[in-house]
């Protein structure tokens, strides 16, 4: 049986600290997505199939690993009422880890560059993963009131867009201000790793005065985990949603840096491609909370949806148009992408609520750690689809000290991967999110908090 406790004020210090989590899990989730794979293909030498599968064979250790942190997170709060020690953990050792992906030694050839990354992307995805389930665990532990946890998601996502951002226009910037791509990469990742630490060890420490107000014996069993969530239709449904829409967002990103490359011809603007996608959420974030509140979140998240779509269909007439047209279609997919984000967050919690309301038992851990699984899977699987896409059309590889021409099926490649496979993996995910049928007053389990503003 759910156990009540008092409520605790859920004050801005609190907000503040959990958003600060967003600001590190944005480098993890930004720049192995937006850099990993041209580190691979246009500094190892690493042929792009094989790049895909470095990047998607970590992903596969993840479906597996990440349910069992969620399993662990759960027994945690079961004795220690606490998930901290998992955020503590993770924040301490993912910047090593995640440095390591970006230095590989001078001279590995490129079989040998390839192990490298992939020992290294796998440590640093598993240290992820124990910051990251318990972290997405925490909305629906510390609040009752669906308005309160779409608020919290608000500022999250405000922190996560501004997080997205310095590291989407930052980390290239980073690496090329070396004259050599190698120490750039290097440099970069130290610095990027550091900064990720850092989110997530404020985060770790801020959240020493929430209180969980659902503590109760967990399931032990993964298997009985697994049944929990994957019975829940509304959960499934808005998973599935998610999933599919990260790989479609994530190969948008993935390719930015070929876009820039071979479809602008001007390798320089990758940063402000990026800046072009992600800052329009900052501005917007607000806007579509507002709009939750007014049309509820699943309206809100599909016309979200269809205005990232709307920019990435148009962005076909890339090579004719203006660079100054282009980057403004970029600028639409931004917006929608902004409500992409802080949509299905916000619902998660409510699905979690229901979820515990209706079987008088909370198992947040058995819920975050498959959408967890689901969420790095599709932030990896999309630039995997880029290279994939790639590789059919005929990419060459090569080393940093090299150049090569690019034939004209690889470009058509490239515009196809930024453009046409973003916009039905989109189109897909809507028919998921038909199936969303909750209702926003089935997600609170026990008495409301006042909503916070987010001004």
């Amino acid at each position: 049986m759910v156990t009540t406790e008092q409520a605790p004020t859920l004050d801005r210090r609190i907000t503040i600290s959990y958003a600060l989590g967003s600001v590190g899990t944005a480098g993890f989730s930004t720049v192995p997505g937006l850099l990993l794979a041209y580190y691979l293909t246009n500094s190892l030498g690493v042929a792009a199939g094989v790049a895909a599968l470095v990047l998607l064979v970590p992903k596969l250790w993840d479906v597996v690993f990440l349910p069992i942190v969620g399993n662990l997170s759960d027994r945690s709060v079961s004795v220690r009422h606490t998930r901290r020690p998992f955020l503590l953990a993770g924040g301490l050792l993912l910047p090593v880890l995640f440095a390591l992906m970006f230095a590989v030694p001078s001279g590995f050839a490129p079989t040998a560059a390839a192990v490298w990354v992939f020992l290294a992307f796998t440590a640093a995805a598993s240290a992820f993963a124990i910051f990251q389930v318990p972290y997405i665990a925490t909305p629906a532990e510390i609040t009752d009131s669906p308005g309160a946890r779409t608020t919290l998601m608000a500022w999250r996502v405000a922190f996560l867009t501004f997080g997205i951002l310095l590291f989407g226009a930052g980390s290239p910037a980073l690496r090329d201000a070396f004259a050599d791509q190698r120490t750039g990469y290097l440099v970069m990742g130290v610095v990027v790793g550091a900064l990720i630490g850092l989110g997530m060890l404020a985060c770790w420490w801020g959240l020493r005065r929430a209180r969980i107000l659902h503590a109760e014996e967990s399931e032990r069993s993964l298997r009985a985990q697994f049944d929990v969530a994957r019975r829940n239709r509304d959960f499934t449904a808005l998973l599935g949603t998610f999933v599919l829409q990260a790989l479609a967002t994530s190969s948008m990103l993935g390719g930015a840096q070929y876009f820039a490359t071979y479809i602008l011809e001007r390798e320089s603007i990758a940063d402000v491609l990026f800046v072009c996608l992600v800052g329009p959420g900052i501005l917007f974030v607000p806007v579509w909370a507002k709009l939750s509140h007014r049309l509820g979140k699943k309206r809100g998240y599909l016309i979200a949806s269809l205005t990232f779509t709307a920019g990435a269909l148009l962005l076909l007439g890339s090579r004719v148009l203006p660079v100054a047209v282009v980057l403004a279609l970029v600028a639409v997919c931004g917006v929608g992408y902004a409500g992409m984000q802080m949509f299905p967050l916000s619902m998660l919690p409510d699905t979690i609520a229901a979820d515990a309301a209706a079987r008088g038992k909370q198992q947040a851990g058995a819920f975050t750690g498959y959408w967890t699984a689901g969420e790095t899977a599709g932030f990896a699987v999309g630039p995997a689809l880029v290279l994939s896409v790639l590789a059919i059309t005929g990419f060459v590889s090569s080393t940093a000290d090299v150049q090569v021409s690019q034939p004209g099926s690889a470009v058509t490649g490239v515009l196809l991967a930024f453009t046409v496979l973003p916009t039905v993996l989109t189109l897909l995910s809507l028919l998921l999110l038909r199936r969303y049928r909750l209702n926003p007053s089935e997600a609170t389990v026990g008495p409301s908090l006042p909503t916070l503003e987010t001004s």
